[in-house]
C-alpha cells in the first residue's frame, strides 16, 4: 500500500472513532439521566416519543392485583399533549390514568416530558393484571394524545422484581402467614386439668354453697 492510501486509511479511522465516541457518549447520557435499557420498547411520532415501555406486572408470577404501564413520555412540540387514553389492545381491559398530583389530566408540557410509573410519578394502572399477558411476552400498548392522536406499539412483560421493582404495582398482595402451632397443640391440657373435683363449688340441698362443698346446717 502507497504511504498515501496508509495516510488516507488512517484518517478514516480517526474520523470514524470520534463519531462512534460521540454517539456513546449521547447514548450513555440518555441512559444515566432517563434508566433507558436497550430491550424496552420505544418508538417517535411527529413531536411525540415513547421510551422506556413496559408493562410490570405482581413480582409472583400467580399473584392475583394489578399491573402497570410504565414510560417515559417526550414532547418536542410547542403545545403541550394530554394523554387521553391508554389501551391495551385485544385485551377487553381498562388502563386507569393519574397525574402525579392526583388530580386533573395526563399533560406532557410542551418541551417538556412526563415519566409514567414509580414512586412520585404519573401512574397508569391495569386493575386486573393477568389480562395483561404473561411475563416473557409483548403485548400492544395504544397511546391516545390530544394533538399527535394514536401511537401504538408493543411493550415488554416484566415482574416487578430486580430492576423493575421500583417501577411496579403498588398495590402487591400481603405476605402469606407462616405456620405456626396448632390451636389444638396449645389448646390441649393434662388429662384431668381444668375439670372439677366433685363437690367443689356445688350447691348445697340448702342452697348455700360453701368452699368444700359442704352443705351449712340450719
Amino acid at each position: 500500500m502507497s504511504r498515501s492510501l496508509r495516510h488516507g486509511a488512517l484518517a478514516a479511522t480517526a474520523l470514524v472513532f470520534p463519531i462512534a465516541a460521540l454517539s456513546a457518549c449521547s447514548a450513555g447520557n440518555d441512559a444515566q439521566t432517563l434508566q433507558v435499557r436497550p430491550d424496552n420498547a420505544a418508538t417517535a411520532v411527529d413531536n411525540i416519543k415513547i421510551q422506556n415501555l413496559n408493562i410490570i406486572t405482581q413480582p409472583e408470577a400467580d399473584a392475583e392485583g394489578p399491573a402497570v404501564v410504565a414510560a417515559t413520555l417526550f414532547n418536542d412540540g410547542t403545545k403541550q399533549e394530554v394523554v387521553e387514553k391508554i389501551a391495551l389492545p385485544g385485551t377487553g381491559t381498562t388502563v386507569k390514568l393519574q397525574a402525579a398530583k392526583g388530580k386533573g389530566p395526563l399533560v406532557v408540557p410542551a418541551g417538556g416530558r412526563v415519566v409514567i410509573g414509580g414512586k412520585n410519578n404519573a401512574s397508569a394502572v391495569i386493575e386486573d393484571g393477568r389480562k395483561a399477558g404473561a411475563n416473557g411476552n409483548v403485548q400492544a400498548v395504544a397511546f391516545t394524545f390530544s394533538e399527535t392522536g394514536d401511537i401504538e406499539l408493543g411493550a415488554a412483560i416484566v415482574p416487578a422484581t430486580s430492576f423493575f421493582e421500583g417501577f411496579g404495582p403498588s398495590a402487591l398482595p400481603s405476605p402469606k402467614p407462616t405456620p405456626s402451632t396448632s390451636a389444638s397443640d396449645s389448646a390441649s391440657e393434662t388429662p384431668g386439668e381444668a375439670s372439677e373435683t366433685p363437690g367443689e363449688g356445688s350447691e348445697s340441698p340448702s342452697g348455700t354453697a360453701t368452699p368444700t362443698g359442704e352443705a351449712t346446717t340450719g
